[in-house]
């Protein structure tokens, strides 16, 4: 007696006599996915694939199953737009450059801030509410026509595809994302702390908090840490050139920013390298750089 013909469970017109070794369903050849014994069916691979537990980096972060640094990729794509908008759009630094106090009368002249204020003059950076300065700031850069010109931005992008590769690709993408953006707020707070009737702009900030990350990732690792030293002697000569031309409260609050923010992934316990945890720790470091604001724009505006 002949056996009575089978269909595929997806697919009823197809018939056929294959069946998935782990439900048992019978499959036809477009919903048969290959296994190490057998074949398995389409929604067999996907509960699989489900139930595999992501591998987690020593840090915490997940390890990214394609090595693409995307988020590296899209840095630098947001820093470049940021540039050709700035070139087009005049004022656009003046808007959005980290500036934490300073006057501007009716014309739109500004002028440095000591603390007294003149009627039909008004209070504008950080110290005025622009707080997103203390962001955006980080992703311009010098016009063209300044003393470093458009090499402000490519030596930066330069910096951020060499070092933000490696650290990505250590941390995992979403606590890379945030060290970076951390680092960003650490090199304006200072600036807004030292000097804060200065413009400045760039993302030098960030790639020094990404270099200071740098150095922690591969001292934790157990790297040769020889090449690793010559790269932060010529971060910090870096530091030191370039305080002619951009600021160096910037880079320093970047890199400290982002050593202390790597040293607390790197070196916690393994029970506080959870998500929850690191999220936790990234929140109290926001909510002390927002008290450092705070205390500053007391100080600078008179207000109790």
């Amino acid at each position: 007696m002949e056996a009575a013909p089978t269909a595929c469970y997806r697919h009823p017109s197809y018939e056929t006599y294959v069946r998935c070794t782990r439900c048992d369903r019978y499959m036809c050849p477009d919903c048969m996915r290959e296994a190490a014994v057998g074949h398995h069916c389409v929604e067999c691979v996907r509960e699989g694939q489900r139930s595999v537990r992501q591998a987690r980096s020593v840090f915490g972060g997940a390890v990214p199953r394609a090595a693409t640094p995307l988020v590296t990729y899209a840095l630098i794509g947001v820093n470049v737009v940021a540039y050709l908008v700035q070139v087009v759009v005049a004022g656009t630094v003046d808007r959005f450059g980290m500036l934490g106090a300073a006057l501007t009368d009716p014309a739109g002249a500004q002028y440095y801030y000591r603390g007294d204020t003149f009627p039909g003059f008004d209070l504008v950076g950080v110290a005025g509410g622009e707080w997103y300065r203390l962001l955006t700031g980080g992703f311009l850069h010098q016009a063209p026509d300044a003393s470093f010109g458009v090499m402000h931005l490519i030596f930066n992008m330069f910096a951020l595809w060499n070092v933000g590769r490696a650290v990505e690709g250590r941390l995992g993408r979403a606590r890379y994302l945030a060290l970076y953006l951390l680092s960003v707020l650490g090199g304006s707070v200072l600036v807004y702390v030292l000097a804060p009737d200065t413009l400045t702009v760039g993302a030098s900030g960030a790639v020094f908090g990404l270099g200071a990350a740098y150095y922690v990732i591969s001292r934790r690792l157990g790297h040769d840490m020889q090449p690793v030293n010559r790269f932060m002697v010529v971060l910090l000569l870096w530091m030191v050139v370039s305080a002619a031309v951009t600021s160096w409260q910037g880079h320093l609050g970047g890199l400290l920013t982002g050593g202390l923010v790597t040293y607390a992934l790197a070196y916690a316990p393994a029970r506080l390298r959870t998500s929850v945890a690191q999220l936790a720790g990234g929140a109290v470091l926001l909510v002390v750089l927002a008290l450092v604001v705070t205390v500053r724009t007391a100080a600078l505006t008179g207000a109790a």
